[in-house]
């Protein structure tokens, strides 16, 4: 997941700000697994308590404006790099506090956002 890779950058900006340890950093592990379609729709049959009746994705543009709009369009980007960081906090956070304590979140999530606002794979975020 690409997002978690921009929040991987965050952390190592943080080191090397040396507000955090790159020991913390190497031995933090955040187990995420990301099924495809396919492999939904067999566990849910082979387990037997449900139905699929209908299963949808939605994909994405994840480049929706051209460079000159981005850079005309910077706020946008800045709000939607929040909106996402905000996010990726209410589902992370309880995870990154156990393990580097709660005093580098709010760094480590303005980092984030910046690097989500600025990186144009992230852009409507996959």
């Amino acid at each position: 997941h690409h997002c978690l890779e921009l929040l991987a950058k965050s952390l190592l900006d943080l080191v090397a700000q040396g507000i955090v340890k790159e020991a913390d950093v190497d031995s933090f592990n955040l187990p995420i697994y990301l099924p495809y379609k396919e492999k939904v729709v067999e566990i849910v049959e082979k387990e037997g308590s449900f139905e699929i009746k209908q299963l949808q994705l939605f994909v994405m543009d994840t480049d929706p404006l051209s460079k000159d709009e981005k850079v005309r369009n910077k706020e946008f980007y800045m709000k939607m790099g929040n909106n996402i960081a905000n996010t990726f906090r209410d589902g992370l956070e309880p995870i990154l506090c156990c393990h580097f304590g709660d005093a580098i979140l709010d760094e480590l999530f303005r980092k984030f956002a910046l690097h989500v606002a600025d990186d144009p794979n992230s852009s409507m975020h996959q």
